[in-house]
């Protein structure tokens, strides 16, 4: 008994094994039921957005060219002006006595002039008879040519200050309208000192901050600016301006969009927003994000071919709320739009129901 125990124990796994059948793999060959759709071509791309403000392209501080004391302010903020209108007046009393002066040294330094030339002339004559040195009468030809020298400064003397007195008067240098005071009535200035702030008419534009990822595509999309004040009608607009640098604080480039056709209802300062379209690349599809499938080498869809499916790599480019852009597929095929996940190359479908 000590001897034929191990060998029994050895039978026994065989013995019940025979008891029990063997289940073997097999693939569910049923045919299952899929939502399909049909790739459509991308459209557009979904814009970027970016605040900005309605400003003019040409915009400067004007001050008067002499300083002094502010008499009188002829416009306020918001006023339209035409180029050579009088906006403000500089006390011109000290400005006036200057004027009086030049014209004193003037009128003195061309007697002068005149005696010296005189004299030369005489000289000359005196010269040429033998009863005057050459000396003597190249000391009095010297003295005329100085004093002729002396009246000349005199007169820029004089027109320098008839200048000045005219700087006291501030003209709008074009036609626009004024944005700005910075230096009121009974202000003392300096000469150049900024007075008021003036917007030339004509094109108004939009600034922006962009960020280094839109730079390469600031100029080659098509851009719109919706205005807050009435968002329904955008405005094309045009790159016009793009910052070298970017800004310390901010980091961010300042651009300026030109707008096409602006409306007569547009003022400066308005709040907008730029929108920036990249262009659709050549063989973008849209297709629903449920089509897409992973099976852990990538994204796939499956095409269906009849009765069959096929497993195809797809690169997705940008992803929206519902739908993806991707490449690998072309327009009009058709793909399982749900249930991809389940599926395998050898699974067997119906299309129950072909979606948009």
């Amino acid at each position: 008994m000590r001897v034929r125990t191990p060998a029994l124990m050895l039978l026994l796994p065989l013995a019940l094994g025979g008891c029990f059948e063997r289940t073997q793999p097999s693939l569910d060959q049923s045919v299952r039921p899929v939502l399909a759709t049909k790739v459509r071509a991308a459209q557009d791309s979904a814009p970027r957005h970016y605040p900005g403000v309605v400003k003019p392209r040409r915009e400067a501080d004007l001050g008067f060219r002499a300083g002094g004391r502010i008499l009188a302010r002829e416009v306020d903020v918001g006023a339209r002006v035409s180029q050579g209108q009088v906006i403000a007046r500089l006390d011109d009393g000290d400005i006036a006595l200057g004027v009086r002066a030049a014209e004193a040294d003037l009128a003195s330094a061309e007697a002068n002039a005149a005696m010296t030339a005189t004299e030369a002339a005489r000289s000359r004559t005196l010269a040429a008879g033998g009863w005057a040195s050459a000396a003597i009468d190249d000391q009095r030809q010297a003295a005329a040519r100085s004093a002729a020298q002396r009246a000349e400064s005199a007169r820029a003397a004089l027109k320098l200050a008839r200048n000045k007195l005219d700087h006291t008067v501030l003209r709008a240098p074009a036609d626009g309208v004024v944005t700005a005071v910075l230096a009121d009535r009974g202000t003392v200035v300096a000469e150049g000192a900024p007075v008021l702030r003036l917007a030339e008419s004509g094109t108004l534009e939009v600034e922006v901050q962009l960020p280094e990822t839109a730079l390469a595509d600031a100029g080659a999309t098509a851009a719109q600016v919706a205005l807050w004040a009435r968002p329904e009608a955008p405005l094309n607009a045009t790159l016009r301006e793009l910052a070298a640098a970017a800004t310390p604080g901010l980091r961010t480039y300042a651009a300026r969009f030109t707008l096409e056709a602006p409306p007569p209802w547009l003022a400066i300062g308005m709040s907008a927003t730029l929108m920036l379209r990249a262009p659709v690349p050549d063989g973008l599809a849209s297709l629903p994000t449920a089509a897409l499938a992973d099976r852990g080498q990538g994204p796939i869809v499956w095409i269906i071919a009849g009765d069959t499916v096929a497993a195809r790599p797809v690169k997705i480019v940008a992803l929206r709320q519902d739908r993806a852009l991707v490449t690998g597929v072309a327009p009009g095929e058709t793909i399982v739009a749900l249930g991809g996940h389940k599926l395998d190359p050898a699974a067997r479908i119906r299309v129950a129901s072909l979606g948009e």
